[in-house]
């Protein structure tokens, strides 16, 4: 264990477009604006942060493979990956740590086919549609969690 706390923070396919991806449901700040609060926040915490993006679904894959024994927690924003990854469900129950899935937006108010999340059922917990606060609630959440474990 380290004296620090690591969280992995995975940020799936199309959320390098944010900002300029349909403002209207995902906020106008961009992926970096979202990594320096998540940078910001976990600076306050005391802990250390690795950040992934990628749109490609084995890049995330092989992020949680690689960081088995090297980070504690874990927030994952599948993305387009949601609905359908077999593959990130399964990684994640493989996993020793707490995965929470973030979600910019709520799923349930979005089209049906958006609504079952697959990553999501193997996830400790999900926060979802605070918009960029998703990411910054769902940090508090698993490095208070970790610190009463």
């Amino acid at each position: 264990m380290h004296d620090r706390l690591r969280i992995l923070v995975l940020h799936g396919p199309n959320l390098n477009l944010l900002g300029r991806r349909e403002p209207h449901i995902y906020g106008m700040l961009t992926l970096e604006d979202i990594n320096q609060r998540l940078h910001s926040l976990a600076g306050e915490l005391g802990v250390d942060l690795e950040i992934v993006q990628s749109n490609h679904e084995g890049v995330l894959l092989d992020a949680l493979h690689e960081r088995i024994d090297s980070v504690q927690g874990c927030l994952l924003n599948p993305a387009a990956l949601t609905q359908y990854s077999v593959g990130l469900h399964d990684a994640i129950k493989a996993m020793p740590f707490p995965v929470v899935e973030v979600h910019l937006s709520n799923l349930h108010t979005r089209e049906e086919w958006r609504r079952e999340s697959l990553v999501g059922s193997a996830a400790k917990a999900t926060v979802q549609g605070f918009g960029w606060r998703s990411y910054t609630a769902a940090l508090r959440t698993v490095v208070e969690q970790l610190r009463d474990s």
